[in-house]
């Protein structure tokens, strides 16, 4: 599933999501499940951050959110795949993403996981305006989040 919000989410609550089957019973096939939380940070390239505006392509952002997991889905063995990520003004420590997978297996959740983060950062049409120390600007990509992903293509 598929969220792109302006409003916080709920670790806690996702992650029990992640553990219940739709009639509410447990999962008890998934013996993995692995969560990872992005946080507004309050350093970035060298300035002091005070403050993020995350911008998005409506439509096409949860198209390339969903084609993501799909081509995880793919390479690895998934039960449950969770995505959400925020949109609009966010302060120091707001939670910005979410993605929590489960699987048989330690290994698919972990990889998968990582996978969807490295494409997310590089694929999926999101726009970050930071405020600094310096004043307001849009954040670049950074090389190390373009060999994250290059890494997967090669495998």
């Amino acid at each position: 599933m598929i969220s792109v919000q302006t409003q916080d989410f709920d670790m806690a609550a996702e992650y029990q999501a992640l553990l219940a089957n739709t009639d509410g019973t447990s999962n008890s096939s998934d013996g993995a499940v692995v969560t990872f939380v992005g946080l507004v940070r309050d350093y970035n390239q060298g300035n002091h951050v005070e403050g993020l505006t995350l911008e998005h392509y409506p439509g096409m952002t949860e198209k390339a959110l969903e084609d993501i997991v799909v081509a995880a889905q793919s390479k690895w063995p998934l039960g449950k795949v969770r995505v959400i990520h925020r949109i609009g003004k966010l302060a120091l420590s707001d939670q910005i993403v979410f993605v929590g997978v489960t699987s048989k297996h330690r290994e698919a959740a972990f990889e998968a996981t990582q996978f969807i983060m490295d494409f997310l950062k590089n694929k999926a049409p999101f726009w970050k305006k930071e405020v600094t120390n310096i004043g307001e600007r849009w954040v670049e990509a950074e090389d190390k989040d373009v060999k994250a992903q290059q890494r997967w293509d090669k495998a």
